[in-house]
């Protein structure tokens, strides 16, 4: 069965930080691509960044480039996503999200809550 459990979310002032986990079970990690979505109250989930676990390569959104740093250890199946300089519109239900490279098989994550004072 697959398993994604996210962890790390919780209220922070703006320009702090966070670091997400996303832990993984029930699938061969290198087979996927791992992904951060967001989803603000009231708007569609957006994609905030992903990682091809086997090669590395990453994307991020623009909104986040420079500030968050998404990463994963393929021994312990987990992915993360560290969040720095924080900004109140970085609020949201943070999703972690799995796609399987050659079939675009996807599982989601329950969701964890970030919430950024001003």
């Amino acid at each position: 069965e697959v398993q994604l459990v996210e962890s790390g979310g919780g209220l922070v002032q703006a320009g702090g930080s966070l670091r997400l986990s996303c832990a993984a079970s029930g699938f061969t990690f290198d087979d996927y691509a791992i992904g951060w979505f967001r989803q603000a109250p009231g708007k569609e989930r957006e994609g905030v960044s992903c990682i091809i676990s086997s090669d590395g390569s990453t994307y991020y959104t623009e909104s986040v480039k420079g500030r968050f740093t998404i990463s994963s250890d393929n021994a312990k199946k987990t992915a993360y996503l560290q969040m720095n300089s924080l900004k109140p519109e970085d609020t949201a239900v943070y999703y972690c999200n799995v796609e399987h490279l050659a079939y675009g098989t996807r599982y989601w994550g329950q969701g964890t809550q970030v919430t950024v004072s001003s």
